[in-house]
């Protein structure tokens, strides 16, 4: 079993490692962690090329601190970092992995863009491939 777990640096975020912890040790699966880089399309070329190095390099710290959470719990993990809208990315990994479970925080970071636009974990839940466990 391939358990996706989507994470953001959050506090939220990281209760939402512990629960696929615990999920991955008592369904004996494969943990994978993943954090999407939200492309923005609004900023000029220079100032775009600046913000995606500031998240790139605030993804591979997220990814670290969580693998490093995973390990504490006897766990091995794979850690992913995609680009592009996170909920499409987010959804073409699940499938592409043959995911069986996303599990996903209720609350992350957020943007005043995605108050617009919904939450992440709700397009997942109308748009996944296969089940999704919220955290709260």
């Amino acid at each position: 079993m391939n358990i996706l777990v989507p994470i953001d640096g959050s506090e939220n975020s990281q209760k939402t490692i512990l629960q696929a912890c615990d999920f991955a040790k008592n369904y004996q699966s494969n943990l994978i962690l993943v954090y999407v880089v939200d492309k923005p399309l609004s900023l000029n070329l220079l100032d775009r090329k600046e913000y995606l190095k500031i998240l790139r390099k605030f993804g591979e710290k997220v990814l670290i601190k969580g693998k490093q959470t995973a390990k504490l719990e006897g766990l091995n993990v794979t850690t992913i970092m995609k680009e592009g809208n996170i909920s499409n990315e987010i959804i073409k990994l699940a499938k592409n992995k043959k995911c069986n479970l996303i599990i996903i925080g209720s609350k992350g970071l957020g943007t005043t863009a995605r108050i617009f636009l919904g939450s992440v974990s709700s397009k997942l839940a109308n748009n996944s491939p296969c089940s999704i466990l919220i955290v709260k």
